[in-house]
């Protein structure tokens, strides 16, 4: 693929990354206003940028359109343009809000999967403010930048996703998960366990954040707290689970999911703290049931690959991770086991389903 002088036909002036996420546990939790657990992987999204003296942008992404750089001008964004209206919707906030931008050429080179439940988007958007922070001096910190590269999915793209992915992306490492209070955006980074192998499986199904299911369990969430009288779901807790199992259909089930799952946060982090790899890996489990029952973004493929898992006597712990409908599965393996634990779940799930499986983690 060519390089960037290759592309523009002069050297990039800087260049940023920022990594992919997987969320270990919590997950449809932050846009109620909840708590997520994820932690940074080795796949990352890297910008190369170098500013120009007008109003154009051109941006060329080694995964799309054979590398070709695609056009817009600074103030003229509209969007409909797939991949690019996330760098759109980036310089349309960061105008809006009184960060002073020139035309820029960009090129973006990603190892993070696409539609693999691992927040390429979000990578993406923060690798790219982080390259327009250095090239134009903008005043921003790792927070205002995972705080727009929400914004951006959300009013641009189209996609109502939640601050964990941004967040993630922004602050999150390799070696802890980063407890976040995604109502307070009080975050806490706590070590990963030494004594399990984290491990990450892409199913081969892609999904589509912007596409319409996601953003409908975002509308049903929204009809349950009106019924149920709070602003967020993050407002109710175990003990009012009976008031929940009076809705309706399926808000019962969608309102118990984010309930719950809340409360299996909590418990991880303290089963982290602990050393209590099994709790940990019981919370994966009983994750992964509530998501494919109550919460309905799982899909078959993702369902056998967490049973597979679960069957081999090497894994703590499978669920499904990301916002559903495809994607990846995280595992929590034995310490030292985790590569192989990861060969025979993809060559069982290859076999059984058809798909060609990626493991993404251990790299």
């Amino acid at each position: 693929m060519h390089d960037f002088a290759t592309v523009f036909g002069r050297p990039p002036a800087v260049s940023a990354d920022a990594p992919g996420r997987v969320n270990l546990i919590g997950e449809h939790t932050d846009y109620n206003g909840g708590f997520v657990l994820p932690t940074a992987i080795p796949q990352r999204t890297r910008i190369e940028l170098a500013p120009r003296a007008d109003d154009v942008v051109r941006a060329a992404s080694t995964a799309k359109d054979g590398g070709a750089p695609q056009t817009f001008t600074l103030g003229a964004e509209a969007p409909g343009r797939g991949w690019l209206d996330y760098v759109q919707g980036v310089t349309r906030l960061l105008s809006t809000g009184g960060h002073a931008l020139r035309g820029f050429d960009a090129r973006i080179d990603s190892t993070v999967p696409l539609g693999s439940g691992l927040s390429s988007s979000a990578s993406l958007s923060v690798a790219l403010m982080r390259a327009l922070r250095s090239a134009f001096g903008l005043t921003l910190d790792d927070v205002q930048i995972a705080r727009l590269g929400q914004r951006a999915e959300n009013e641009f793209v189209g996609a109502q996703v939640g601050i964990m992915d941004p967040m993630a992306a922004s602050l999150a490492d390799e070696g802890t998960a980063l407890f976040l209070d995604a109502r307070s955006l009080e975050f806490e980074r706590v070590p990963l366990p030494k004594g399990a192998d984290l491990v990450v499986l892409n199913s081969g199904v892609a999904h589509d954040h912007a596409a319409g299911d996601y953003n409908t369990r975002r509308a049903e969430c929204e009809r349950a707290c009106a019924l149920l009288g709070v602003k967020l779901l993050r407002e109710l807790g175990p003990a009012d689970l009976p008031r929940v199992e009076a809705l309706p259909e399926p808000l019962r089930r969608r309102a118990r999911h984010v309930i719950t799952e809340n409360e299996r946060v909590l418990q991880a982090v303290r089963a982290m703290r602990s050393g209590d790899l099994r709790r940990l890996g019981e919370l994966f489990y009983e994750s992964h049931a509530s998501m494919r029952d109550d919460y309905e973004v799982s899909v078959p493929e993702i369902d056998c690959i967490v049973e597979l898992a679960r069957a081999g006597g090497d894994v703590y712990g499978a669920r499904l991770t990301g916002g559903g409908f495809g994607g990846s599965v995280v595992m929590l393996a034995h310490a030292g086991r985790g590569r192989t634990a990861a060969e025979r779940v993809a060559r069982d799930y290859a076999a059984r389903s058809g798909r060609t499986p990626r493991v993404l983690v251990p790299a």
